[in-house]
């Protein structure tokens, strides 16, 4: 088995530097981490786990607290979970999944938290160890999210730029921050083209959106795109727009939002903004760690922009 020794020759420096890369990552630079990273890979070399804990007065644990329903019919959190425990892994941590009926269930050095919502915020606050939130939130609690403004703004150009007349705004009956932002970057690029916004909130299952077109297809003429805060919505909007016999993309476009799966299964293929997720859950573990070696200090917000990725639902 690789030693410490041997890591710190294949990466042509010293064992106390090798050290302190392992366990107090905050003091070294970025491209003297990689160098020592690169060389544990190729030598297969994890770091004991309970030395590192011991050294460091710390359990080498992170909480990830769960704090919506998950749907097991779409990857979504594997994909959050995947980005965050590799990161972990990288500084020997290991990642322990919570909800919050066991919150205070052992200890850990710090927390990552999910799906929280506007009523969680008394637990939230109440969790004793550093806490980076997946979401934007306006608690002044750090955290990662997608740059859902910017994400929106980009796809109602898009649909402008595309000759769509009417735009309709299909947003998540939640009174959440994600959501705001969101329909704030649609209300924004609207007003800047001197075109008149057109918002409906619904509940986010495809059988409302789809309900939803039902009920209002009348209302929409030819050259009409919806503009949809998830891929859940989108989907119901295709479906209901192909009972009508609607001709998409060429009379009727469709955009969502996340690009996890669901945009994949849609027939056709649904135009969607794609979200960083693994990327994201990365980013919340290193930002976690940080604030662990840092005590607590305040690390700010870190914003990823979506991509628009184009599938058969728009021109």
């Amino acid at each position: 088995m690789a030693t410490l020794n041997d890591v710190a020759k294949k990466a042509n420096v010293s064992k106390m530097t090798v050290s302190r890369v392992i366990n107090h990552p905050e003091q070294v630079t970025d491209e003297l981490k990689e160098l020592v990273y690169e060389a544990m890979r190729e030598l297969n070399y994890r770091p004991n786990a309970a030395a590192k804990a011991l050294a460091n007065n710390r359990t080498q644990i992170i909480k990830l607290l769960i704090l919506e329903e998950m749907d097991t019919t779409e990857p979504y959190y594997m994909f959050l979970l995947t980005g965050i425990a590799n990161e972990l892994d990288k500084h020997a941590y290991s990642l322990q999944l919570l909800t919050h009926q066991n919150v205070q269930i052992g200890d850990s050095d710090g927390f990552i938290v999910c799906g929280m919502r506007q009523e969680d915020e008394e637990l939230i606050k109440s969790l004793d160890k550093p806490t980076v939130l997946f979401g934007q939130n306006e608690m002044g609690i750090d955290f990662v999210d997608s740059n859902n403004e910017e994400s929106m703004a980009k796809a109602t150009e898009y649909a402008i730029e595309k000759g769509y007349e009417k735009i309709v705004y299909l947003g998540i009956d939640v009174d959440e921050p994600f959501a705001r932002s969101r329909e704030k970057g649609y209300t924004t690029v609207m007003s800047n083209h001197g075109k008149e916004p057109c918002i409906f909130n619904l509940e986010n299952r495809s059988r409302y959106s789809a309900a939803f077109i039902r009920d209002n297809w009348d209302k929409f003429p030819a050259n009409t795109l919806f503009l949809c805060a998830s891929d859940r919505l989108g989907l119901g909007v295709i479906r209901e727009i192909k009972e009508h016999d609607g001709d998409i993309p060429g009379d009727y476009g469709v955009i969502g939002h996340d690009g996890v799966f669901l945009d994949q299964i849609a027939y056709p293929n649904l135009t969607t903004l794609k979200q960083s997720i693994t990327e994201m859950g990365a980013a919340c573990a290193r930002m976690v760690l940080k604030k662990v070696n840092e005590n607590g200090k305040p690390q700010g917000d870190q914003l990823f922009e979506t991509e628009l990725k184009l599938g058969g639902t728009t021109r």
